[in-house]
């Protein structure tokens, strides 16, 4: 039988036709083994090269369907996931789809930086490395785009052969995306990673994501509402697994349609 949704779906505007969209959830549910059931009959359409943000309360679900989107939750005690997840009309959730392929067109960045125990240079390289790229000549080259599209060359430079960890919080967390832009994926995800930085460096990574939108498509779980109606092209509000309100972002934040996403945003729970 299928399960009650208190909250019913409210888009203020239609989701994006189609022929934009670059990802599509469909009916997706998601229980674990345990019997929580972090996700409930999610529908979504992401538009390409945007920002669509996943907001609501801690534990609702956003990070969960963050990572389905690039098979994460492979590694973890899902007792049953069903729907669909397209990305340009392949069905990533089908078993027969090459997950490690999939990771290299859809790349992650965590909350917490973690920079691998080598040099700068070594931490953006090492991907494309794995992936068998030998010339040094292109290597240099993706280490210099990659850095410079995450706004952190101009800090590095001069540092590429000095140990990873001898930079500061907000520059790992960069570098662990620029790490992730080597690779030159379509989708970027990330989930909260400003959740540890100073105001600057969150002003930096965000600065960052507003120009690479032209280039890819970023779906963001924002730190904060504040950061969530800044970024957010496309939003959807998240609570309790369920979809409650998708609409264009400036319009959700200003207009929201539902009262409890409403109530969210004017701080009245969460």
């Amino acid at each position: 039988m299928a399960s009650q949704i208190p909250f019913p779906f409210i888009a203020q505007q239609p989701l994006p036709p189609a022929r934009s969209a670059k990802i599509v959830i469909e009916h997706l549910t998601l229980v674990y083994s345990d019997g929580r059931e972090s996700l409930r009959d999610i529908s979504l359409t992401l538009p390409n090269r945007a920002v669509t943000v996943l907001f609501g309360p801690a534990g609702g679900g956003k990070s969960t369907l963050l990572r389905a989107i690039n098979r994460l939750n492979d590694l973890t005690d899902v007792k049953r996931m069903q729907g669909h997840i397209w990305i340009d009309g392949l069905d990533i959730l089908d078993p027969a789809t090459d997950v490690i392929a999939l990771r290299r067109r859809v790349g992650m960045v965590f909350a917490r930086p973690v920079v691998l125990p080598m040099s700068v240079r070594q931490n953006v390289s090492y991907g494309l490395e794995l992936a068998g790229q030998r010339d040094r000549r292109r290597l240099s080259e993706a280490v210099h785009r990659s850095l410079e599209a995450a706004a952190l060359w101009d800090e590095v430079h001069d540092r590429l052969d000095q140990p990873a960890a001898s930079l500061s919080g907000g520059q790992q967390q960069r570098l662990c995306l620029a790490r992730v832009l080597a690779l030159e994926p379509e989708v970027i995800l990330l989930d909260e990673p400003t959740s540890g930085l100073d105001p600057i460096s969150t002003e930096k990574v965000e600065t960052s994501l507003h120009e690479l939108k032209n280039r890819y498509t970023i779906v963001l779980v924002p730190h904060s509402i504040q950061q969530a109606a800044r970024m957010a092209d496309h939003a959807a509000f998240i609570l309790d697994g369920e979809l409650v309100e998708y609409a264009p972002g400036r319009e959700l934040f200003v207009h929201p349609r539902h009262p409890r996403t409403e109530d969210y945003i004017e701080g009245r729970f969460g």
